[in-house]
């Protein structure tokens, strides 16, 4: 089974050899598995934190976590046995917010809160990132991807001479 994920998706699989890849700009992606039971799971977090101030919530970062953990548990894992792995959260376009170091954060904390143990991570920076997991393993191959090349401006058109009639 070879899954491709994308914003705000998950997949979970016990089987061997099986893939779970994404792609990541300023999304998170965690990787969660149990080496016991050799059930793995794969978020892809668009934004985890929704709302500014007083009605800043933390609930869709929460239910995408929630979610891939009890698909894992459908397949035999244990949540006491989790170990994780955290990717992503670069800063895509200069001059934005940095969502992508809010993600990285609400992922970390999520998983010291919860007490799954954060066996590596690889957040931030400005390079898209390119993440293979192995669930039933849980190893992750990752590569940096270059950046986009920079958007070309349309050639400005010259005034046009004539006479002053315009045509649509």
């Amino acid at each position: 089974m070879n899954t491709t994920i994308t914003q705000d998706e998950f997949a979970a699989s016990d089987r061997e050899g099986a893939t779970i890849s994404t792609i990541l700009g300023s999304c998170v992606a965690t990787c969660l598995w149990d080496p016991v039971a050799k059930v793995g799971g794969m978020n892809h977090i668009l934004v985890a934190h929704t709302g500014t101030g007083a009605t800043r919530s933390d609930l869709a970062g929460i239910n995408a976590m929630e979610l891939v953990i009890n698909a894992m548990i459908r397949l035999g894992a244990s949540r006491g046995n989790l170990r994780a792995k955290v990717f992503g959260g670069a800063k895509m376009i200069s001059g934005l917010s940095d969502i992508g170091l809010g993600n990285g954060r609400f992922a970390l904390d999520f998983l010291e809160r919860e007490g799954i143990p954060c066996l590596g991570h690889s957040l931030g920076g400005t390079a898209a990132r390119q993440i293979r997991f192995y669930p039933a393993e849980g190893r992750v191959l990752m590569r940096l991807v270059s950046a986009a090349p920079e958007v070309l401006r349309p050639t400005p058109r010259a005034e046009p001479r004539g006479n002053d009639v315009e045509l649509f």
